[in-house]
């Protein structure tokens, strides 16, 4: 198995500064005339503590990466590594655990269980790895997120941003190499989106999280370190410190 620190060293150190990365990705669907060319050869790599976005219009390919980047799907062809471990060739049970261990994620629906509490939440895919759940750290990360007074709280209980700053807490506590976020604001009002979006940006200058988030929104984008623009199926571009200016703007040149 090769590392991705074999692949992108640090000069001078032996590790690497890529919490994830892929190399000639490609992954189709259907066959014939049906064929639909999801990811063309793409060539792509995340950096430890920083926030990117993947934007496109629809069927760019943008969910189709991140899914194959986070174990979720698999590639035609093609090399993934996350935290260090290429996934390409793990059998199910190893890439199980990757999952369980080294990725974290946060959906546009929260995900919660309704009978359980915010903090049993929080906790549950620790208790379900029969696995230890380092209190500190769960302060921590509840005392940033806003959640300490809440963590008693059912769901119902909750407005749909706590319900989902509970997911994005669920997502970190067992800190992740990279936390994957499919439109997390999604389903949120402008008000309690941009709190989340202003907690993960916080979660990478604070914590040092690495977080790829798919998004159709430039405002949401405006929030990250930079945008990964696609288009049918290849990466055609990025954009560094962007503004929902700058971002509509390049969506607008793709069509999107």
């Amino acid at each position: 198995m090769t590392t991705l620190a074999q692949q992108n060293p640090v000069p001078g150190t032996g590790k690497t500064r890529l919490a994830a990365a892929a190399q000639k990705l490609n992954k189709t669907y259907g066959t014939g005339e049906t064929r639909v060319h999801a990811l063309r050869d793409v060539d792509v790599s995340f950096e430890t503590g920083t926030f990117t976005a993947i934007m496109g219009p629809s069927g760019s390919g943008k969910s189709t990466l991140m899914h194959c980047l986070a174990g979720l799907d698999t590639s035609d062809s093609g090399r993934i590594w996350i935290g260090g471990t290429e996934l390409t060739g793990l059998n199910d049970a190893a890439l199980t655990r990757l999952r369980r261990d080294s990725v974290g994620f946060v959906f546009q629906s929260f995900n919660l269980v309704p009978t359980l509490t915010a903090e049993q939440n929080i906790t549950l895919p620790v208790a379900l790895a029969n696995g230890k759940v380092d209190r500190a750290w769960l302060e921590s990360i509840t005392e940033t997120l806003g959640l300490t007074g809440r963590l008693k709280h059912r769901p119902h209980e909750l407005s749909g941003g706590q319900q989902q700053r509970v997911a994005v807490a669920r997502a970190l506590l067992t800190r992740p190499d990279v936390l994957f976020g499919d439109e997390p604001t999604g389903n949120l009002d402008s008000k309690s989106g941009a709190e989340v979006l202003s907690l993960l940006r916080r979660s990478t200058k604070e914590m040092g999280q690495t977080i790829i988030m798919v998004t159709h929104d430039p405002v949401a984008a405006s929030y990250a370190d930079r945008v990964v623009l696609m288009n049918d199926g290849a990466l055609v571009g990025e954009l560094a410190n962007p503004t929902p200016d700058t971002v509509l703007a390049a969506l607008t040149k793709l069509g999107a």
